[in-house]
């Protein structure tokens, strides 16, 4: 059972969660209060018969709170909504509340009154453009502070290399200016890499050649000259020539056949690498013997 009275005595001298004291009164802040004072005819927890007035998203309502639904807090309150014309909102109050204390009609328009000016105010400070106040936080400052700091370097760094650019230029080292198309600085350089794989391809080859007859008549030359204790004829040596230039007409002829027939030609060239025989005359000085040795 509700006694208001208990209620108040309990709440106003020992503790209530909603009650603020400032060096200029005692405040409430529950959210049902009329006035926002802590007072016994204010408070909405000692009325058992109370009203008041509360905004949600701009439309105000009247909450209505009744001794017959005390026992159920899930419907304590009634809820009207209120229209937005100020006159016809004073006219749902007094027909909701005709038979109700007339000092709290009283406190309910005033804060009706109240509530609508606050919503003009706000209509009229939404219309207006200010300026909004931003923060920014530390860590920010100082990464742009650094960004920019090497950004400064980097072009120090590019003045002085056009500096640097345009004294060579003025002092005669570059002949001018060379302003060439992309598309051309790339050709260059795939012309460049295919060159440089066509010398590692041409080192790379392995290429068969035919037996050269001269290197080894050359080696057999000096294998005679060796020899410091044998004199060759001249008859024989002129038989060596005719041999040696029988030998160069048939290697001119096998260069000048076809391609697929270079395996024939090189195993025909293996069988005619034996060294020809030469035949030398010995003197011996003693005897006055001649000896003809062949080799």
């Amino acid at each position: 059972m509700q006694h208001d009275e208990v209620i108040w005595q309990v709440i106003r001298h020992k503790h209530c969660s909603f009650m603020s004291k400032i060096s200029t009164g005692i405040f409430c802040r529950n959210p049902y209060n009329v006035t926002g004072i802590c007072n016994r005819s204010s408070c909405p927890l000692a009325n058992s018969r109370y009203a008041t007035i509360r905004d949600h998203d701009g439309v105000f309502y009247l909450y209505m709170k009744t001794i017959e639904r005390a026992h159920k807090p899930n419907d304590l309150w009634e809820r009207v909504k209120l229209p937005r014309n100020y006159e016809m909102a004073l006219e749902l109050i007094d027909k909701h509340l005709m038979y109700w204390p007339k000092l709290l009609v009283h406190k309910i328009k005033q804060r009706l009154t109240k509530m609508t000016q606050m919503r003009i105010r706000m209509r009229k400070l939404a219309l207006k453009t200010r300026e909004k106040i931003m923060t920014t936080p530390r860590k920010e400052k100082k990464r742009e502070a650094r960004r920019e700091e090497k950004a400064e370097k980097a072009a120090v760094l590019d003045k002085a290399i056009e500096k640097e650019l345009l004294t060579r230029l003025e002092n005669g080292i570059y002949d001018g200016i060379y302003n060439l198309p992309f598309n051309k600085f790339l050709q260059t350089l795939e012309t460049d890499e295919l060159q440089a794989e066509d010398e590692i391809e041409e080192e790379s080859e392995v290429e068969y050649v035919e037996g050269n007859f001269e290197l080894e008549e050359e080696d057999d030359i000096e294998d005679l000259g060796m020899m410091k204790d044998y004199h060759i004829s001249n008859d024989e040596v002129a038989d060596d020539d005719e041999e040696i230039n029988a030998m160069e007409e048939n290697t001119v002829r096998r260069k000048s056949k076809s391609a697929h027939e270079k395996s024939e030609k090189d195993e025909f060239g293996k069988k005619l690498k034996k060294k020809p025989r030469i035949h030398v005359e010995v003197e011996h000085e003693e005897g006055g013997e001649r000896q003809k040795v062949s080799l």
